[in-house]
């Protein structure tokens, strides 16, 4: 589908050893609008989306994995409800494919953060969330944290609003 937004792509390499970086660095001499970063090793996700963010000039970001788990057709709907008043629109896998356990674990998990945050969302575990950059532009972030960036988000006075997503 087309999008109905300008936007600039940031992928980041976050050590890979295949002909992804290569290949993505091809795309970029052809495309403006790709920016590719190369890390050294792989420092884990939440370094992978730091950079990614600190690079980032829109007003809008929104990670996604390259691994296909999220749909990139997702982003337009998680765009159309931040520009609805929100800071964050994080989404949510309900209809989900994984076991019983993984589920189940992912449930009470999600409950449990909910709780004692005070943030209430069905999917921390969820990568794929719009941000406005205000909010994580300036974030100090590291190990595991991305998942927690809703509640970061909060901490400094951030409208969280959550989406079903595929």
């Amino acid at each position: 589908s087309r999008q109905r937004r300008s936007f600039e792509l940031i992928a980041v390499n976050d050590g890979s050893r295949d002909r992804s970086g290569a290949l993505l660095d091809e795309i970029a001499a052809r495309d403006p609008r790709l920016k590719v970063i190369h890390l050294a090793r792989n420092f884990g996700q939440t370094a992978a989306m730091m950079a990614g963010f600190w690079v980032a000039r829109g007003e809008i970001i929104v990670p996604l994995d390259g691994d296909g788990q999220n749909p990139p057709e997702e982003i337009e709907r998680l765009c159309d409800e931040l520009e609805r008043g929100y800071d964050v629109v994080s989404g949510w896998r309900k209809n989900r494919k994984d076991t019983w356990l993984r589920t189940n674990i992912s449930r009470v998990a999600n409950a449990i953060i909910s709780r004692v945050t005070g943030v209430k969302l069905h999917d921390y575990g969820c990568t794929l969330k719009a941000y406005r950059a205000s909010v994580v532009r300036d974030a100090r972030l590291y190990g595991e944290m991305h998942r927690f960036i809703p509640v970061y988000a909060t901490m400094h006075g951030a409208r969280i609003a959550e989406v079903v997503v595929d």
